[in-house]
C-alpha cells in the first residue's frame, strides 16, 4: 500500500510493528523517513515447518521517491507552484526581513527543478506579526511547509506560513542533531537536549 508523501525525519511507526526497508531509518524506537517520497507497506505471510502453524511477520515498511510529474507524452514536464499551492521548501538563507527558500516539493509531488521563494515576516505568523522575527522563526536547512500566496515578481514566489498546520517541519539543532517539536515555537534536540525556537508546523 502506498500513502502520501512524506518528508526526511517523519515518523512513520513503531519499529517493533514493522521491518524497516529502502529509504527509512530506526531511530529512538520509531521508523523515520530518510527521503522525501511516499511509504510503501508490504505484507509479508510465511509458513513454519509445521503445517498446522501460520506464522506472521510484521510487514516491511519503505520509503520511495515519486517519479517527476510527467506530461500526457510521458517525458518529463516542469511543475509550476501556482496560487494556493502547498509547498515543501529549504531554508536556503535568512535575514531581518525574509526568508530565502528552495520550493522541491509542490502540492505532494516532486519538482524537477527547484523554484526560489521567499518567506517575508509579515507572512510568518498569523498572531502577533509585530513581534515575529526571522531568526527565531527558520534557519538555514530547515525544511518547511507553506502556501503560495503569490507568484511574486520573475525571481521569486511569495509563501507564507501563517497557519497552524504550516511552518517547520524538519530541522537540525546548531550543533547538527535531528530535533523535534516540543510546543508550538520550540523544537528540542533529540542528543542534548537544547531548545531552539522556530515556527513549528502542526505535528504529525
Amino acid at each position: 500500500m502506498t500513502s502520501a508523501l512524506v518528508v526526511p525525519g517523519q515518523p512513520l511507526g513503531p519499529a517493533h510493528a514493522y521491518v524497516p526497508g529502502s529509504g527509512v531509518h530506526v531511530f529512538n524506537g520509531q521508523i523515520v523517513s530518510s527521503l522525501v517520497g511516499q511509504v510503501v507497506t508490504t505484507a509479508s505471510t510465511s509458513t513454519s515447518a509445521s503445517a498446522s502453524t501460520l506464522t506472521s511477520t510484521p510487514p516491511t515498511i519503505s520509503v520511495v521517491k515519486p517519479s517527476v510529474a510527467a506530461d500526457e507524452e510521458g517525458s518529463s514536464a516542469t511543475l509550476l507552484p501556482d496560487v494556493n499551492s502547498e509547498v515543501l521548501c529549504r531554508v536556503t538563507r535568512i535575514n531581518a526581513r525574509q526568508a530565502t527558500v528552495a520550493v522541491f516539493v509542490v502540492n505532494g509531488r516532486v519538482c524537477g527543478d527547484d523554484f526560489q521563494g521567499v518567506i517575508r515576516v509579515q507572512d510568518v505568523r498569523q498572531t502577533e506579526v509585530d513581534r515575529v522575527r526571522i531568526f527565531t522563526s527558520f534557519r538555514p536547512g530547515d525544511i518547511v511547509r507553506a502556501k503560495v500566496i503569490s507568484l511574486g515578481d520573475q525571481s521569486n514566489y511569495y509563501l507564507s506560513t501563517a497557519h497552524n498546520s504550516l511552518g517547520v517541519v524538519m530541522a537540525n539543532s546548531e550543533a547538527g542533531d535531528p530535533m523535534y517539536p516540543i510546543n508550538w515555537r520550540e523544537m528540542k534536540s533529540s542528543r542534548t537536549g537544547v531548545v531552539e525556537e522556530r515556527k513549528v508546523a502542526k505535528p504529525f
